[in-house]
């Protein structure tokens, strides 16, 4: 059964059109996804991401498990911090990527990708009891929580209207427990659209109304609610992974180009799998591509060189900010420079595309393309 976000009813009111996305119904869009996608460039934008998943994973070795699952030594995580880092199988490839938050002594959230909450609590809960870490708990609490995120240059200007903590003071990754109009929740500034931006995870009684406040204080940067659609295009432009995309069929952190989150200092589960894939080299990694002409590359479309398979896109979409196609995927080391020119091939027409750094998107993109 297709499961519904708690502000369903808010969204069909405001005019969404749906789509189902990892077991749920959530809105693909209000206006246009253009629209929404350059509002969330230039102004502010709210995302109801309901369909993502919170874990509480508390107790003495909270702490210890996390470091134990995730490529992160979660001891040198501070209280009022956040990690994005990922779980591994012992062989190295990634069961789901997700940020944890510290919020208090022995006291974390985990945010799991949607669909992932059951697959992520099963896991922590058997290496609890594998590795004999008697004193935590792990809780899945997905159920009782609205996530919503508010992202866009204008995004603190709106939030700051209906808080009295000072917003300017919480830094890039910083997480805590505030009061958002009147109701008590956990902030962090985090997002997936590359802009500045916070999450807000929500009781759910509390939802609608947080929700509702939150357009009414940014009317005058003319906000607008965000559906999934733009998020995808969002977070593409900015490089961003989508875990069932880009770590479908059993991808390692390394290929998905996330060595930065490796904290080698520690051991962890899937670490002697990932040092011996380091030292032998030579496996495909992620790449950014731009087109040089006409055609939207797909999920699952092939990347050439010279008409030999070098690699496949994992994620492809029109740009909304440059108007042309741009795609991520998995390509051979020789042919992932940039600069390097290969091809796609869009069913059965071949579209030429240039290697390009990440982000596909540069920071400073809406400040050079003003209305």
């Amino acid at each position: 059964m297709v499961k519904k976000s708690p502000l369903h009813s808010v969204h069909e009111k405001l005019g969404a059109s749906f789509t189902e996305f990892c077991g749920f119904e959530m809105p693909l869009q209000f206006s246009s996804l253009k629209e929404e996608h350059l509002c969330v460039r230039r102004r502010v934008g709210v995302f109801d991401v309901s369909h993502m998943s919170n874990l509480w994973i508390t107790g003495k070795d909270a702490a210890h498990l996390i470091s134990l699952v995730t490529l992160e030594d979660a001891g040198r995580i501070g209280i009022g911090r956040s990690q994005y880092t990922a779980l591994c199988k012992e062989d190295g490839t990634v069961i789901d990527d997700t940020i944890f938050m510290h919020l208090g002594k022995d006291r974390f959230m985990m945010i799991p990708n949607a669909g992932m909450n059951e697959i992520a609590c099963k896991w922590l809960k058997k290496k609890a009891s594998e590795y004999d870490l008697s004193e935590v708990v792990v809780e899945d609490v997905s159920s009782q929580f609205v996530i919503l995120a508010v992202q866009g240059p204008d995004a603190l200007s709106t939030l700051q209207k209906l808080t009295e903590t000072d917003l300017s003071e919480i830094k890039f990754f910083g997480c805590q427990e505030i009061t958002v109009a009147g109701v008590s929740c956990y902030i962090s500034y985090t997002g997936y659209t590359g802009e500045k931006g916070f999450e807000l995870q929500i009781k759910k009684e509390d939802g609608k109304k947080v929700f509702s406040e939150i357009l009414k204080a940014g009317e005058e940067f003319s906000i607008l609610p965000i559906g999934l659609g733009a998020r995808d295009t969002l977070r593409l432009e900015k490089s961003f992974i989508l875990a069932g995309n880009e770590f479908e069929g059993g991808r390692t952190p390394l290929e998905a180009t996330m060595g930065w989150a490796i904290n080698w200092d520690h051991e962890f589960i899937g670490k002697e799998a990932l040092v011996r894939e380091k030292e032998k080299g030579g496996y495909h990694r992620l790449t950014n591509m731009v087109c040089k002409g006409k055609g939207i590359p797909r999920h699952g479309c092939s990347i050439l060189k010279e008409g030999k398979e070098v690699g496949v896109v994992t994620s492809g979409t029109m740009s909304p900010c440059l108007g042309v196609g741009i795609a991520m995927g998995y390509v051979h080391p020789d042919h992932r420079k940039a600069g390097d020119v290969l091809q796609i091939d869009v069913r059965g027409r071949k579209i030429e595309v240039e290697v390009v750094k990440p982000p596909i998107v540069p920071k400073d993109w809406a400040e050079n393309n003003p209305l």
